[in-house]
């Protein structure tokens, strides 16, 4: 079976005598390899410039470049390309520099045919072997990519383990992972480029826009007949909205699909000089994609999943409200009140976010008692211990559904005290969960700046001055502190946005 042109070695020879260059074409060509020529190092650059070479043969001195100045040159035009020196007897001071300048090898003239083939040949091998062990470390970190997002149930870190893999394992510039919208389209979902210290030379100071962006009709066209796509130069334009202000080198996309159904791809670009992407990265990519396609559509599932749930839950708390007339929307401003105070707190904003969920659910377990709500006057000491039970409910209600957990410990213990004499495990000071003490807080300020069947609202100034004189018995003498101090300010705030606050 022939080799194509792209799978054999390249090799640019550069050289002002003709007579040498003709020579070393013909028997490296004879040997197998794609040979190109140039008279100097201005012309060397113009062909790097228009294709990629594996190795290069210079010559040390040249009219308008030599041989040093396209080494340097060829750091940047082909990173990945070996290059060797080719010097006279005297120059061998100035060849052996080049070497520490980062040339592979040099080549003494006159040289013998064969002495050049072996070097190519060596240092081919060697370039081989550094690209296969290169591989191997890039397969090792994909796989352990892979099992990562297998892991996991979130959208996000799934997205972003995929795109920060093709940004730092496959040394892409730029990572985009597009999804269908469930209308019969795709849009860009996650996009990603490397630091601005890690781009490479070429790309320095380059604005984010330049990039471009996919064009999406181009690549569902193109995954309908084919199930990969790895292009380079000119022929990636078609899959931009618009040429991209920065010239594309290299294009890399694999589909992610669940049974047949497309439900989107990953793409990364190369716009670095010399960085094309190969077939053994598409095929470490694809295999990223096949687990990512998998994660992504079990995240979307457990996302609606969540939904769903928190939907009810969140329903089952407004029944609880309309359970007692004079409770309506309790539970909302509890929420309202515990939101305030734990970013007043300095609680991060996953926590705070936590805190928002647990207050509007901290009366769920009430569905679990039988107690007539609306009963005017105070319970009997038997209803009342009957009704001590509903954080236990709330518990319970909460415990099979996992991803609501974090809300439990709010829900059970908000009815605990700083002193201990709280239900219902009599727990103190900083025993009681934080969140606890922040909705504690937050329900006895609505409960007594709301109408009761048994009594009518407090005024404010008498709700904040009750929760100053329970401060280090019922309260957290911390938390009650920073809700009193800032209260004057949200109330203030939430006026000007034209909500109301308790007189």
């Amino acid at each position: 079976m022939s080799i194509s042109n792209e799978e054999r070695s390249r090799v640019l020879i550069v050289d002002d005598e003709k007579f040498i260059r003709d020579i070393l074409a013909d028997f490296l060509g004879m040997e197998g390899y794609v040979v190109r020529t140039a008279e100097d190092g201005k012309a060397a650059l113009s062909e790097l410039h228009h294709a990629q070479y594996d190795l290069v043969i210079s010559d040390l001195k040249m009219p308008r470049m030599g041989g040093i100045e396209l080494l340097e040159a060829i750091s940047t035009a082909a990173p990945n390309a070996l290059t060797v020196i080719m010097t006279g007897f005297g120059t061998v001071e100035t060849a052996i520099d080049a070497m520490k300048r980062g040339a592979y090898d040099y080549i003494l003239k006159p040289f013998k045919v064969e002495e050049v083939i072996h070097v190519v040949q060596r240092g081919l091998e060697k370039q081989r072997l550094a690209a296969e062990n290169l591989r191997l470390k890039e397969a090792l970190s994909l796989y352990k990519v892979s099992e990562a997002i297998a892991a996991s149930l979130s959208l996000e870190e799934v997205l972003t383990t995929v795109s920060e893999a093709a940004i730092h394992e496959i040394h892409a510039d730029l990572a985009a992972i597009w999804l269908d919208d469930g209308e019969g389209s795709h849009y860009e979902r996650q996009r990603l480029l490397p630091p601005t210290p890690l781009r490479s030379g070429t790309l320095k100071g380059v604005t984010d826009n330049a990039f471009g962006v996919f064009n999406g009709t181009a690549f569902t066209d193109h995954f309908a007949q084919d199930n990969f796509l790895l292009v380079n130069g000119a022929k990636a334009a078609r899959f931009f909205e618009g040429a991209p202000a920065h010239p594309v080198h290299s294009l890399l996309a694999v589909p992610l699909r669940v049974g047949q159904r497309l439900v989107g791809w990953i793409g990364v670009v190369s716009y670095t000089k010399g960085k094309r992407f190969d077939e053994g990265q598409r095929k470490l990519m694809s295999i990223v994609a096949s687990r990512a396609a998998a994660a992504i559509e079990n995240a979307r599932l457990y996302q609606d999943l969540r939904a769903t749930f928190q939907q009810t839950i969140e329903g089952l708390a407004k029944a609880i409200d309309k359970m007692d007339g004079y409770t309506g929307g309790h539970s909302d401003r509890v929420a309202t009140y515990a939101t305030y105070l734990a970013a007043r707190l300095g609680l991060p904003p996953d926590q705070i976010e936590i805190v928002r969920q647990s207050a509007l659910m901290h009366d769920i377990g009430k569905i679990g008692c039988a107690l007539n709500l609306n009963k005017p006057g105070k319970l009997t000491h038997e209803e009342y211990e009957a009704f001590k039970h509903h954080p236990i409910y709330g518990r319970d209600i909460l415990e099979p559904i996992r991803f609501l957990h974090p809300l439990i410990p709010g829900v059970y213990a908000h009815h605990e005290r700083w002193d201990g004499r709280g239900y219902p495990l009599g727990l103190k000071g900083n025993n009681v969960p934080l969140i606890a003490r922040i909705i504690s807080v937050a329900d006895t300020y609505d409960a007594m700046t709301s109408n009761r069947s048994y009594r009518r609202a407090l005024p404010h100034e008498v709700a904040v001055a009750e929760i100053e004189r329970c401060s280090g018995t019922q309260f957290d003498p911390e938390v009650a502190r920073s809700f009193n101090e800032g209260l004057d300010a949200y109330r203030e705030a939430e006026i000007a946005k034209g909500n109301k606050v308790p007189e």
